[in-house]
């Protein structure tokens, strides 16, 4: 019974560990995958820009929102694009330390 517990701990913790490196390779290959110290204001920034970026490169839904609108497809892309400069507003004032 001991033997089987250690080699559960044993790949529990290579499992954690595997986890961690696979997540620090997806954290510094990709922007948006956020990180610790990410806040969360950059977390929701990044959420709005990559949602108005997908919207704006599927056609189908910048169509959807365009008939849900009564507007033109182009003037419907072009309002994602003037969104994405500051969706979530102005960055909130940081606090010295």
């Amino acid at each position: 019974m001991g033997l089987v517990q250690g080699n559960f701990s044993r790949d529990t913790q290579r499992d954690r560990l595997n986890v961690t490196s696979q997540l620090e390779h997806l954290q510094s290959k990709y922007v948006g995958t956020g990180h610790p110290d990410t806040t969360r204001f950059e977390w929701n920034l990044t959420i709005k820009r990559d949602t108005y970026a997908s919207l704006i490169g599927h056609y189908d839904q910048a169509l959807y929102h365009a008939v849900a609108e009564n507007r033109a497809v182009g003037r419907v892309k072009h309002e994602f694009m003037q969104n994405m400069l500051l969706p979530c507003g102005l960055p909130p004032e940081k606090e010295e330390e």
